[in-house]
């Protein structure tokens, strides 16, 4: 069975291609390897370990060719779009290049599937479609009406135009809504991975609003596995269009989160308050509910585990060129 999976050189993209190939798919990667967050050297890095594989072809390109998308998808059997510009903040300063991307790209996606006749896709949504005034724990029948930036507009825009091809061609369309992945290799931008890197450096950690927001944050691994699981139901032709939630049912301070860190790297933080920003939410919180019973998606790594992991992968010594 061969996967087209967007966004393969990112940090769940690089991660799900390796755990698809160690399970016998074939995987065309696709990647615009974009800067917006951080460096090509990084993606390149990323996506060095697949390109020695022999059911692994990298193609560098944009979701917004429809040329490209039409060609690579005629051979697939299903696809997984992860691509996608990603992140709250640089969304409100280029809201029209998020929504093109996110938005568009997804609908060339999808449009390239009905060419080929690909029933059976995976989208990576994000728990930002919530926004700041959901019930908690977030519930994938909230109408999530309200999104609180750009990004998460943009992610539900995606979800709604999944939605529609689901009714309109019968396809099958998981929508998985991620709750802030951390693990080894992240983005760097990310909380977890800067807070990390500036506790090591001795550079203050620069923390918004009183420290009592929290997150729900979810380990690499269970996100594959929870991915994986949401492939595998698109086996079912009647599945239509489904959302789930994919997070740790946990939530954390970020005061709880600096000191996790602390914990785990035996140095303190140097902490900076500032101002609450724009586009940020008090709390996210996954219902596993749906997740549990429909895909049987059980995260393995708490938080702590989760944080010793990555600060033990952090500090491990790395090999000198």
């Amino acid at each position: 069975m061969q996967i087209l999976l967007t966004g393969c050189a990112g940090f769940i993209g690089s991660q799900l291609a390796q755990r698809l190939l160690s399970l016998g798919y074939s995987v065309v990667g696709l990647d615009a390897i974009d800067e917006t967050l951080y460096s090509a050297a990084l993606h390149r890095q990323q996506l060095a370990p697949l390109l020695n594989q022999p059911n692994f072809r990298f193609v560098e390109g944009d979701i917004l060719s429809m040329e490209l998308l039409s060609a690579l998808t005629k051979e697939a059997s299903a696809v997984i779009h992860l691509a996608a510009l990603a992140g709250v903040r640089p969304s409100l300063s280029q809201a029209a290049r998020y929504l093109r991307c996110n938005v568009e790209g997804t609908q060339n996606v999808l449009h390239a599937c009905q060419q080929h006749g690909v029933r059976r896709i995976v989208f990576a949504s994000s728990s930002s479609v919530y926004g700041a005034h959901s019930a908690v724990p977030f519930r994938e029948d909230d109408a999530a009406v309200r999104p609180a930036s750009p990004y998460a507009a943009s992610k539900r825009a995606g979800e709604l135009i999944c939605s529609a091809h689901a009714d309109l061609y019968g396809a099958s369309i998981a929508a998985l809504r991620f709750f802030t992945v951390y693990g080894p290799q992240q983005r760097p931008e990310m909380a977890i991975a800067s807070f990390a890197a500036r506790i090591l450096r001795g550079e203050p950690v620069t923390l918004h609003g009183s420290g009592d927001s929290a997150r729900d944050y979810t380990y690499i691994d269970d996100i594959i596995d929870g991915t994986v699981a949401a492939l595998h139901r698109t086996s079912d032709s009647q599945l239509g269009f489904r959302a789930y939630n994919l997070g740790g049912e946990r939530t954390a301070t970020l005061r709880e989160l600096v000191s996790l860190l602390e914990s785990s790297l035996g140095r303190s933080a140097q902490v900076q308050w500032r101002p609450d920003q724009p586009g940020d939410v008090p709390i996210t919180w996954a219902s596993l509910d749906r997740s549990r019973h429909e895909l049987g998606y059980a995260p393995k790594v708490d938080l702590p585990q989760g944080i010793a992991r990555y600060c033990a992968w952090l500090t491990a010594p790395r090999p000198t060129a």
